[in-house]
Parts: structure tokens; C-alpha cells; sequence
């Protein structure tokens, strides 16, 4: 085990760098997508791999949002209930994932969304 660590930090630069450039990729993808769909995005964030986005445009609850779009578009997000009282309104959405799925997951966002 120590000496993949050992691997890892010697060689391993190009590898995160490639797998850097592609969460940087994707998190653009989705933090454009959901500001088009009409979700705020106040800080785009900068670690992890999660973007917590304002859904009060939707609906105040974001518990039954969640559930609402986990129902009708098969779309996982985490209520912002969850992380506090402070996050009432806002649902986490998470960006490891393939750029054809987060594309999918938005396209099936918006055509749920349209009905509401």
C-alpha cells in the first residue's frame, strides 16, 4: 500500500490533472444547466463536488420538491432542509457523474419543471 502511495505522489500529477479539468467540466455543465432552468446559483463552488442550488423559484420545501422530482423525472438531489434551517429551499445537487448523465438528468429536470 505505501509504495502506490508512493506512485501516486510521484506520478500521479497528470492523472488528477486530467481528472480536474473533467469535475471542472462537468460542474460548468451543471451549474449553467440548472441557472437555465431557473435555479440560483449564488457560489459556484470550489471543492467537492456538489453545487447547493436556490429552488424557492420552484417551491419553498425543499423536501417535497426532492421528492417531487425524484417521482416524476427519476432526478436524486439531496433537500437543503437537510443541512440546516439555513438551507430550506435550496437542493444539492451532485456533479460526479458522466457529462452524458448530467446532461440527461437536466433534460429530464426541464420537462418536469415546465409543469409545475
Amino acid at each position: 500500500m505505501q509504495h502506490a502511495g508512493i506512485a501516486a505522489l510521484e506520478d500521479g500529477a497528470p492523472t488528477l490533472a486530467r481528472m480536474r479539468a473533467a469535475y471542472a467540466k462537468r460542474r460548468t455543465l451543471l451549474v449553467d444547466g440548472l441557472r437555465k432552468l431557473g435555479f440560483g446559483v449564488p457560489a459556484v463552488p470550489q471543492g467537492a463536488f456538489y453545487v447547493f442550488a436556490d429552488a424557492r423559484s420552484f417551491d419553498t420545501d425543499s423536501r417535497r420538491l426532492a421528492f417531487d422530482l425524484l417521482e416524476r423525472a427519476g432526478v436524486a438531489t439531496a433537500p437543503g432542509i437537510d443541512f440546516g434551517v439555513a438551507g430550506e429551499g435550496f437542493l444539492r445537487f451532485c456533479y460526479a457523474a458522466s457529462e452524458a448523465d448530467l446532461e440527461e438528468g437536466l433534460a429530464r429536470l426541464a420537462a418536469i419543471l415546465r409543469t409545475r
